[in-house]
């Protein structure tokens, strides 16, 4: 009797470490792609953006009006710049010059893994300096999605931005990673929760303490807009709102009726462009 129920927790031991190793490998393993071809109704230039050595980043940059600011667009995880092609056009159409990127380990940039935005934040940041660059004088907002969201926010020093869109993003990963895996695995989700964090902090040689944006969004000392859903499961509302009150003013925050996780462009097109053309406009024309 007492053998069965040794190998009945012996077996359910190796099965959640094994489980733990599979989510660990999932959720860091880089996302690339070949992202294709120029779109022949947008025209872009290919860039390539150095960050560090031999590292270089991907994106493709389109010019805009003199005076009307520039924009860089980061994509959600797993993702790449294809996802901030709606974003690029109608911000374009603005006269806004705008960059999208692949960030490391997505898309064409290459990267050993997906690090949650610490790592990321590297490339957000060669990517500004590049636009500050060719763009001089001109002011700069960026807008980042989920794992963009936390690579703009995680960046150190902060970055030196006029305005900054911030969508679905989380306040702390460890509630990320909680919420994910009630999500997909119920109650039995959060038991697992310390030991799937113990194997991502070990897997990628960093703190979780390092992956919480709601403890550096206060430096970032630039305009604000958050955006969140109402049916976001991934990110609450609560927790949007806990980033909103430790963000420096002058802030927004839009809770978007209806909306989840992905995507709030694809959600609400027309509605996004105009919360969003309004708080650029705000900041970045002169």
């Amino acid at each position: 009797m007492y053998r069965l129920i040794l190998i009945q927790i012996t077996s359910i031991l190796v099965a959640a470490v094994i489980g733990i190793v599979i989510m660990g490998e999932i959720l860091t393993s880089p996302a690339s792609t070949a992202v294709g071809v120029l779109i022949p109704d947008f025209p872009v230039e290919s860039v390539q953006i150095p960050a560090g050595q031999d590292h270089k980043v991907h994106g493709w940059l389109a010019r805009g009006i003199r005076g009307h600011g520039a924009v860089l667009l980061v994509h959600s995880i797993r993702s790449n710049r294809l996802e901030m092609l709606g974003r690029a056009r109608f911000l374009n159409a603005q006269g806004y010059s705008v960059l999208l990127i692949d960030l490391q380990a997505h898309g064409e940039t290459p990267g050993e893994r997906i690090t949650f935005g610490v790592r990321e934040s590297k490339d957000v940041k060669a990517a500004v300096d590049y636009l500050r660059d060719n763009f001089p004088g001109e002011r700069i907002a960026a807008i980042g999605v989920t794992l963009g969201a936390a690579a703009i926010t995680l960046a150190d020093p902060p970055l030196r931005l006029n305005a900054v869109v911030l969508e679905s993003l989380h306040p702390t990963f460890e509630e990320a990673v909680e919420n994910r895996l009630k999500l997909h695995l119920g109650e039995f989700g959060i038991w697992l929760k310390p030991f799937l964090l113990s194997y991502l902090s070990l897997l990628l040689d960093l703190s979780t303490d390092q992956l919480n944006p709601i403890d550096r969004i206060s430096n970032l000392n630039t305009p604000i807009l958050l955006i969140s859903g109402t049916h976001d499961r991934h990110t609450t509302q609560s927790e949007a709102e806990r980033l909103f009150d430790a963000a420096l003013q002058p802030k927004e925050l839009w809770i978007v009726p209806g909306a989840g996780h992905y995507n709030m462009y694809t959600y609400g097109s027309r509605s996004y462009e105009e919360r969003v053309s309004s708080f650029l406009s705000k900041y970045l024309w002169q």
